[in-house]
């Protein structure tokens, strides 16, 4: 049993933080010591947390030793270590990298911010009441509007502030759908309302069917479903490109609050709800697919096209979540693993390019870009990892998609086939035009300062694909029975001890 180490990856990142604001603001190289330290630590304890999780099965801490659903808690299972265990791990990279390539020395707190953000992203994993994953979501939004604006500039702010103002109608939504469920149960905690909805009087289903929907909004928001997809490609493309890779994992966060509510809050064979979740992500999942490889297909500058595609692997990933199975979930699982860490890649592949460039554009020429064979390297496997090629994990991933959905296969098979073709004929276009097409100037480029931390961090994350791609077998069997565990909710709900007093 784990005990306080539960809440461990919540308080880590925010005493850390506290910390640097008030006592490290003018050392950098104290901050970032401090940070990298934190960062191996959160990383051991998520492993730690992981193996516990395999090992025990869910377990319930208790804020205060208040039981639920009166007190808060945080509730460790498979799913939310997994998710750790990603996070904590992308954290490491971006970190690393930020210190490589100097991104970290152009604001004051980057890595106060950072922390704050793992806190967040942390704790919505890991929380076991809906208005608190509510709190969370909010925190992981301050803090990333902070490193979105990180470093200044006009653009940047302005994505930023449509970031924000589009994540507060979003947080307006989940206010909304949170006072329209605690009114039908009177409870809030997620273990609660999985024991206490299948008794729902049949009053009260028109209500918690519209807070359903408004729900499905707020998570499609959070993981950039259609039609809420409109912020991210600016705010992306936008942002730096370390911080990009960062938030790989925040439209993750969207996916997996889909995940917990559908098979624990809102279970397919929930009478209330029936199918409603799938009905209204099943069909967004496949046009979110479909938006994003056209618009790779038609971006103007790298980080662009490495936004679309993100978007597009969201749209895969809900795609297999839609399906609401324990076969499809592991699915999804693994190409949500598959996805973050692709993605993550492609955007520090982005700042690689950009910053060896004079020119954002693809289409305008510039002298040839330094470092180009180990960049083009990267790009090329980050290529073939986001258009779910072989031999990486993202084309086992979409072969494992595609077996899902056999049944569906006149309807599904040609969108995700399409797509993938027009990713990879946008990433063939961008890659021939960084690498290979003539420039307007052959002048050896002036040689970069030595990077070799932030080419490190990156061949970290291709090295992790690699690693995914290899024990996809032992992956798949774990992440099965992660699966297998979402749809026993019982086991979740004992945790938490409901019904003790009975």
């Amino acid at each position: 049993m784990m005990g306080h180490w539960i809440i461990a990856p919540v308080v880590l990142p925010a005493l850390v933080a506290g910390v640097m604001v008030v006592a490290m603001r003018g050392d950098l190289i104290l901050q970032r010591v401090t940070s990298v330290a934190a960062i191996l630590a959160l990383n051991a304890i998520a492993v730690a947390l992981l193996w516990a999780a395999t090992v025990n099965g869910p377990e319930a801490y208790f804020l205060g030793d208040w039981p639920a659903p009166f007190g808060i808690v945080l509730v460790l299972d498979r799913l939310s270590a997994l998710m750790l265990v990603l996070l904590s791990g992308l954290a490491l990279a971006v970190v690393l990298y930020a210190i490589g390539s100097g991104w970290d020395g152009k604001g004051a707190h980057f890595h106060a911010l950072l922390q704050f953000l793992l806190m967040g992203i942390a704790g919505a994993f890991l929380t076991g009441d809906a208005f608190n994953l509510f709190v969370f979501f909010e925190v992981l939004l301050i803090a990333s509007y902070g490193l979105m604006v990180h470093g200044g500039g006009g653009a940047r702010t302005r994505a930023g502030i449509q970031y924000v103002a589009f994540n507060l109608v979003g947080s307006s939504l989940f206010l909304f759908a949170l006072a329209l469920v605690y009114g039908v149960t009177g409870t809030l905690n997620m273990a609660d309302l999985a024991a206490k909805l299948p008794d729902l009087p049949a009053g009260d289903v028109a209500l918690l069917r519209v807070a359903v929907v408004m729900l499905i909004a707020v998570f499609a928001i959070k993981g950039a479903l259609v039609p809420l997809q409109f912020w991210l490609p600016g705010t992306y493309a936008n942002a730096p490109g370390v911080v990009a890779a960062m938030f790989a994992v925040m439209t993750k966060v969207g996916a997996y609050a889909t995940l917990r509510f559908g098979t624990l809050v809102f279970p397919p064979d929930l009478l209330a709800t029936g199918d409603l979740v799938a009905s209204l992500i099943l069909p967004a999942a496949l046009v979110t697919l479909a938006l994003g490889a056209v618009g790779t297909l038609g971006a103007t500058t790298l980080p662009r096209l490495a936004a679309f595609a993100g978007i597009s692997s969201m749209g895969t990933a809900f795609l297999a979540v839609a399906a609401f199975t324990p076969e499809t979930t592991a699915v999804a699982l693994y190409y949500i693993l598959h996805s973050t860490l692709a993605t993550a890649l492609l955007f520090l592949v982005a700042d690689l390019v950009s910053r060896r460039r004079s020119q954002a554009l693809m289409d305008a020429a510039s002298p040839p870009i330094a470092d180009a064979g180990l960049i083009g390297a990267l790009f090329l496997a980050s290529a073939v990892a986001m258009a779910g090629l072989p031999p990486l994990s993202g084309f086992i991933g979409k072969l494992l998609v595609l077996d899902t959905f056999r049944d569906q296969a006149a309807l599904v098979w040609p969108v995700v086939l399409v797509a993938s073709f027009l990713m990879l004929v946008g990433f063939a276009r961008a890659g021939s035009r960084l690498f290979w097409s003539p420039t307007a100037s052959q002048s050896e480029p002036a040689p970069p300062e030595p990077e070799p931390l932030a080419f490190c961090a990156a061949f970290g994350l291709l090295a992790t694909l690699i690693a995914l791609t290899l024990l996809a077998g032992p992956v798949t069997d774990w992440l099965s029975a992660t699966s297998a565990q979402l749809y026993v909710g019982q086991d979740y709900i004992a945790a938490n001890r409901l019904g003790q007093e009975e």
